[in-house]
């Protein structure tokens, strides 16, 4: 009875070895403990390498690449969302104004989900003062909703995300030629603390 009892005992401490050695560090644990840090023109440049290194030849990735020029300061996370882009965008009421093209906006915001880009819209009422916001997600709004709007009305701001920004780019209802601003959403975390940026779909 002693022995059988031991090897019981024996059996359970195997098991919750098991148990133990089964659990993997998932994402949310190493991203919980790295802090937000303002986005710098190299990570974007590694990540388009990255992303097209396979499929392109040198000169193609080289040509991919874009001069630090094209890039406009970060948020340096003391800013609000509508004070930053007054900073960088000081002449904003000018460029509003000349903007008479369809089917294009003179600013584009990606963000990783619909209910971020929402929170956007509301944060940067200070900044667009009475101009149009397009919404580019496609929760509860059709891709045909939103080609329709973009082909009979103006807009100077859309707010999005990249899966529906893309579709509309392929199918020539967004034009991108009439845009001087393209915002990244780079630091804000969804639920499992994944940035826009660690999205494997994005």
């Amino acid at each position: 009875p002693t022995e059988c009892f031991l090897s019981h005992r024996e059996e359970k401490q195997e098991s919750t070895v098991k148990a133990k050695r089964r659990k993997k560090k998932k994402i949310s644990d190493v991203l919980q403990k790295s802090a937000p840090k303002p986005g710098v023109p190299a990570d974007l440049q590694n990540l388009l390498t990255q992303h097209f290194g396979e499929n392109r030849s040198v000169i193609e990735i080289e040509e991919l690449k874009l001069s630090d020029s094209c890039f406009l300061p970060a948020n340096d996370l003391t800013h609000s969302f509508s004070s930053y882009l007054k900073e960088i965008c000081p002449k904003w009421a000018k460029l509003r104004r000349s903007h008479e093209e369809k089917k294009s906006v003179v600013m584009l915001v990606l963000c990783s989900s619909a209910l971020r880009s929402l929170e956007l819209i509301k944060s940067m009422t200070a900044f667009k003062g009475n101009c149009r916001v397009i919404k580019l997600f496609a929760k509860h709004i059709k891709i045909q909703e939103q080609m329709n709007m973009l082909e009979k009305g103006m807009f100077h701001i859309g707010v999005g995300t990249p899966g529906r920004v893309k579709a509309l780019v392929e199918q020539d209802a967004l034009c991108l030629s009439s845009t001087k601003y393209m915002i990244l959403d780079w630091n804000w975390r969804d639920q499992k603390l994944r940035r826009m940026m660690d999205i494997p779909e994005v």
